[in-house]
């Protein structure tokens, strides 16, 4: 390990709970069988985290996030994701699509919810954002290495407009990575776009995992919310009857009480 990486790595150590990382590991789900199992914890709080990740991103290289990021502990890995979207943000077009491929390299150990959530709309939503207009359909697959025959569906990835990366990603025997995908279409919600979003919900639908209903239901509230209510009811009048029902519950979250009831009997029916 570097010794940037060691210097992190005690400076996170001295925040550390054991007292917390047991709450942590069980609010995790890191037991046998449960979808974070074997993840081990400090029981370092987020804001720690963060003041740490501030302290050193501006001199810490891809070498050192990606030892840190490798670490067992949940907490370093958070560090070394968060100082890589403080890099991510204050980065040249070139260094952004680095990072955008780095990350996207190492999906493996962004192994749960909240690193996913943190991280995947503010570099991989954030770019494909910023590089939508690119007109190669192969462009996104040869940036971050993906191949997974996706080219079979160019007609479909085309009329749905989204980037062949998260196509890829929302195929994956990966839990985090279908996460990735959807979480990553938050960036375009907050710049007004809704097609990404719905798209991928409809390939999401019948996911069998409940961090996946609770994603999409929470994107297509989202939309609601910050794009346009009608669109997202519009969604749901084609789709709910048969959205999984926690994804349903998320959706019309902000929607009003006699809407909440219609769209839920839609799915009773």
């Amino acid at each position: 390990m570097t010794s940037t990486a060691k210097h992190i790595r005690t400076s996170l150590s001295t925040y550390a709970s054991p007292e917390k990382a047991t709450v942590y590991a069980r609010f995790f789900k890191t037991g046998k069988g449960e979808y974070g199992e074997g993840d081990r914890f400090l029981g370092i709080m987020v804001p720690d985290v963060r003041k740490v990740a501030k302290a050193y991103y501006k001199q810490v290289t891809l070498n050192t996030i990606q030892k840190l990021i490798q670490s067992p502990y949940h907490e370093m890995r958070l560090c070394a994701l968060v100082m890589l979207v403080y890099q991510y943000n204050i980065a040249d077009d070139s260094s952004k699509q680095q990072i955008y491929t780095f990350y996207l390299r190492n999906t493996k150990f962004i192994n749960n919810w909240d690193l996913v959530d943190l991280t995947a709309p503010n570099i991989v939503g954030d770019f494909l954002l910023k590089n939508i207009s690119v007109t190669e359909d192969t462009y996104f697959a040869q940036t971050t290495g993906f191949s997974r025959g996706v080219r079979r569906k160019q007609n479909t990835v085309s009329r749905e407009k989204l980037p062949i990366i998260l196509v890829e990603l929302s195929r994956s025997q990966s839990l985090w990575e279908r996460r990735i995908a959807i979480l990553s279409t938050f960036a375009f919600i907050r710049a007004g776009k809704h097609q990404e979003t719905f798209a991928l919900a409809k390939r999401l639908l019948h996911d069998k995992h409940d961090l996946i209903h609770k994603a999409v239901g929470w994107m297509l509230r989202e939309v609601g919310k910050r794009v346009d209510q009608k669109l997202l009811c519009a969604f749901l009048d084609k789709h709910a009857d048969t959205m999984p029902r926690t994804m349903l519950r998320y959706a019309i979250e902000h929607l009003t009480p006699q809407k909440r009831k219609y769209y839920m009997h839609l799915k009773n029916s």
